[in-house]
């Protein structure tokens, strides 16, 4: 049989040397790209302006309803029955509830006085106050020291337990859940939930617990978190402005109107029976204080926000937690929306609307489109679509729309004004491990539990600034304290700015829409997040 020629079974525009690579894989572009690319690039914008509109729905929607609660909503203290528990001379201590504090620990050496002396300053009869000091630590002189500063208090005549488990099964839901079968708990009626850096004002159980007393169909009372470190470094400055936008609009807006929303996991006051009803503290996911929340709202318990109610805390002051915190906070939400989606559609307690807020609005735009639009359309599909010009995307999609997205989120830190653009920035960066989180949530992937405890440096980072600065020979070794280069390196940010850097060189070169000046911002902030430099001191 004749050999059939090669030549006879490729596109003559094929035909070229063989040593002519690049032009051999620009024609194979070019035959798939009318068929193939430009058709599914194009059903790619179509779908993220579909959830761009999703998105700026919701965020103007959350922008008129909390204009409204600021000018014409009642504040909690008059929406529910609130009066003050006065002290009195005849009854003692005996009007007042008693209530357990739960701290939740992990290796927590720079911040666990913090918090227990918080704690033991709350103004509240000492005789009505339980505190539960809950270590999981691994450490055994951090165990030693947080075991001896509770012994202190406790020669001090509070009533503080110092509790430990033979292992962290459950991690902190399985904490908080071994700390209510103690039997010197079971008197407790209500249970307020302080992590290791958190420092409540001694009023803080003064204010909060009379909307549980004087209102049985309350469960939760939630506090605003205040952090103490917010100028820190450019990193907490970034994280104080997406915190305050969730506190000052979204935790508002969804205790005036449906008197739900997601636990924060401390700074918060439970009803102890609303928590057994509704099955107690669960560990199936990495948030088992939204877990809860949802299914207490499923029984028909509310939810009472106070943003007057203001508890100090401390943000991660280095990328490497920052990063773990949010893998856990997208990859939980995630996770429990699709294990409790159905259930949330059969359950006959709450009324339509509120499962429609809750599935809609709560999970589906705020966990999962929120993320995946920054990612995927700012910085995949338009940075592809400079490639291929056959794709266009409206202007409308691309710069009217996330401007009033921007604008209406930086209500709620109008002194950091001047960092938005940076901030927007960072955000996209941050979407690209959010969305990864989240992926891994829906499916159940690899890391879907994995339980990073945020890292607390409290006041370690302030002693070697000062440190530094009376020596300035110590400069190395403040920087040293804080960042090593081999934690700071990020391949995958490092990857994303090589990528964005050469769509943005082929867009200065050959493109029309000037996108090159967004492209260069991007790339200049993936390779700094890349580096690990996000969280330079300011």
């Amino acid at each position: 049989m004749t050999d059939v020629s090669p030549k006879l079974l490729i596109p003559e525009s094929f035909q070229v040397s063989r040593d002519d690579i690049t032009g051999q894989l620009g024609l194979i572009w070019e035959l798939i790209k009318a068929p193939l690319i430009v058709p599914l690039l194009q059903l790619c914008v179509y779908i993220c302006l579909v959830m761009s509109l999703m998105l700026f729905c919701e965020r103007v929607y959350m922008g008129i309803v909390i204009i409204l609660v600021k000018l014409f909503w009642k504040k909690p203290e008059k929406r529910y029955k609130f009066e003050l528990i006065q002290d009195d001379v005849e009854l003692g201590s005996s009007n007042f509830p008693v209530v357990l504090v739960q701290i939740p620990m992990f290796n927590e050496k720079e911040v666990y006085k913090i918090s227990i002396g918080a704690a033991c300053g709350l103004s509240w009869p000492s005789d009505r106050l339980v505190i539960q000091v809950l270590d999981d630590s691994t450490d055994p002189a951090i165990k030693l020291l947080v075991e001896q500063e509770c012994q202190r208090w406790a020669s001090k005549g509070i009533n503080i337990t110092y509790q430990i488990r033979e292992n962290r099964t459950g991690y902190k839901a399985g904490a908080l859940k071994e700390g209510l079968k103690r039997s010197y708990v079971k008197h407790c009626e209500y249970v307020a939930i302080l992590d290791a850096d958190f420092r409540p004002e001694p009023d803080f159980l003064r204010r909060s617990i009379p909307f549980l007393v004087n209102n049985p169909d309350i469960a939760l009372v939630q506090a605003r978190w205040r952090f103490v470190n917010a100028d820190e470094c450019l990193l907490t400055r970034m994280q104080e402005m997406s915190l305050d936008y969730h506190f000052t609009v979204e935790q508002e807006v969804g205790s005036a109107t449906h008197a739900f929303f997601g636990f924060n996991g401390t700074a918060g006051i439970w009803r102890i029976a609303a928590i057994n009803e509704a099955g107690g503290w669960k560990d199936r996911t990495t948030v088992e204080d939204m877990d809860l929340a949802v299914r207490a709202s499923l029984r028909g318990w509310k939810f009472v926000y106070l943003g007057d109610l203001q508890v100090k805390s401390e943000l991660p002051s280095t990328f490497k937690a920052f990063r773990f915190q949010q893998h856990r906070w997208s990859c939980g939400p995630a996770n429990l929306f699709r294990k409790m989606v159905w259930e949330i559609i059969q359950n006959k307690k709450v009324n339509f609307w509120k499962k429609v807020y809750v599935i809609y609005s709560f999970f589906f735009v705020r966990k999962i489109i929120a993320h995946m639009i920054t990612f995927f359309f700012y910085c995949v599909v338009l940075p592809l679509t400079i490639l291929v010009p056959e794709v266009k995307v409206p202007i409308w999609g691309a710069v009217y729309i996330p401007s009033v997205i921007t604008i209406l989120n930086s209500v709620g830190t109008p002194r950091s004004i001047h960092l938005l653009f940076y901030w927007i920035l960072f955000e996209n960066v941050m979407s690209l491990h959010r969305t990864k989180a989240t992926l891994i949530g829906l499916f159940e992937a690899g890391r879907v539990n994995e339980w990073v405890v945020t890292e607390k440096l409290g006041d370690a980072v302030k002693k070697a600034a000062a440190d530094a600065a009376k020596n300035k020979n110590n400069t190395k070794s403040f920087r040293k304290f804080r960042f090593k280069f081999t934690d700071r390196l990020n391949t995958l940010e490092l990857g994303f700015a090589a990528f964005l850097f050469l769509c943005g060189c082929y867009d200065f070169v050959h493109g029309k829409n000037n996108y090159f000046v967004y492209l260069f911002l991007q790339t200049i902030t993936f390779f700094i997040t890349g580096i690990g430099y996000v969280g330079t001191i300011i």
